[in-house]
């Protein structure tokens, strides 16, 4: 059955968000820090967890936290999922928001007639 997958995933967006904003204790990971997106594998040994930060200096310092605080989490997702196996937790970077931006910004230039340097296009 392929819907499992999807459904241990949307489940698990839910509850490392609640966990990132009321049980991790870490100033590392402050600020506008959202829980985008999360890709578990067919067999839930692993799951791809994608973080979109505010400030684009501190992605790398979040995501080191993050990484660090894997295990934790991972702990804290076992009571709440009721799963016998949780999958192993790995963070990344989500770079959709400033990526649709700039096609934004580049699609507003191209509406305006203003000229769009050639490093842009």
């Amino acid at each position: 059955m392929r819907i499992r997958p999807e459904r241990v995933a949307n489940a698990m967006r839910r509850e490392v968000a609640d966990i990132l904003e009321n049980e991790l204790r870490d100033p590392r990971v402050s600020g506008m820090v959202s829980i985008t997106d999360v890709e578990v594998n067919s067999d839930l040994t692993a799951a791809r967890v994608y973080v979109s930060v505010l400030h684009d200096e501190q992605r790398d310092r979040v995501l080191q936290a993050l990484g660090h605080a894997a295990p934790f989490i991972r702990r804290q997702l076992a009571p709440r999922l009721g799963l016998r196996e949780v999958p192993e937790v790995r963070f990344y970077a989500d770079t959709s928001i400033e990526r649709g931006a700039r096609v934004e910004e580049l699609l507003r230039k191209l509406h305006d007639g203003e000229p769009i340097p050639d490093e842009d296009a």
